[in-house]
């Protein structure tokens, strides 16, 4: 049995590279990577070698999250058991390495971090063969989700027929926006037996219009929803009781 020792060696793109014969013993300085034989054809001892793959990062899941631990799940090729993960904020270079990553399979990886900075994040996955790869852009964004101001439950009683004047608030990083994910508040389909036909004011939580009259003292139940910029959300559930006065006179004798 002969002794095949072949060093540095850089084949082109595209080509059949064959290292000695069946039975001939092969040895190789160092790692041969997908670099070095990418799209080439390599056969070593008559058998054909796959060439190392460097991971890549195709998307991430949820993309944006808060400063408590949260999980993400990483989208990409060419992962292996279990690789490291680590996210690197776009305006400071700081890195934080994953909390845990879960394996999922050569195409997915969960990582769950706890960033305490608000800002982007660029993600790195390194496999533990070496190989890594950092995403080209920051896809991690990391901000406070909305927080309400206005406190849950009764927004207050209005009488019958009259005018609402009410709002709620909400605050975050950037600019919040309110809507109803119930069909009571601003819905129109069984007024008034169960809905009011008000408005909401998208940008000021403002809640006006006309009270319904239902035929008694009715409290009507809605949840509202606070979105901002980076699309989170918190929901609330509040009230609004509508009243009715004694429109028949009594007479005693």
């Amino acid at each position: 049995m002969s002794e095949v020792k072949v060093n540095k060696i850089s084949p082109r793109t595209g080509t059949t590279f064959t290292i000695g014969d069946s039975g001939d013993t092969i040895s190789t300085a160092g790692t041969i990577s997908a670099n070095t034989v990418a799209a080439t054809t390599l056969t070593v001892n008559g058998e054909s070698v796959t060439a190392l793959q460097n991971p890549t990062i195709t998307s991430i899941s949820p993309d944006t999250i808060t400063n408590d631990a949260t999980s993400i799940t990483i989208t990409g090729t060419n992962f292996i058991s279990v690789p490291f993960v680590d996210a690197i904020n776009a305006s400071t270079g700081a890195i934080t390495q994953a909390n845990s990553v879960t394996y999922n399979s050569s195409s997915s990886i969960t990582a769950n971090f706890t960033l305490t900075t608000d800002g982007t994040y660029y993600i790195r996955v390194e496999n533990n063969d070496g190989l890594a790869v950092r995403s080209t852009t920051a896809l991690l964004t990391v901000s406070d989700a909305p927080t309400w101001s206005t406190a849950a439950g009764s927004l207050g009683t209005v009488a019958a027929g009259e005018a609402v004047s009410l709002s709620v608030s909400a605050t975050s990083d950037s600019t919040v926006a309110y809507s109803e994910t119930t069909s009571v508040l601003t819905s129109n389909a069984d007024t008034p037996a169960s809905t009011m036909n008000l408005s909401l004011d998208p940008s000021t939580g403002a809640i006006t219009g006309t009270a319904p009259s239902p035929d008694s003292e009715t409290t009507y139940i809605f949840t509202l929803r606070a979105t901002d910029d980076e699309s989170q959300t918190a929901d609330r559930a509040f009230s609004i009781t509508v009243s009715v006065g004694i429109t028949e006179g009594m007479q005693f004798n």
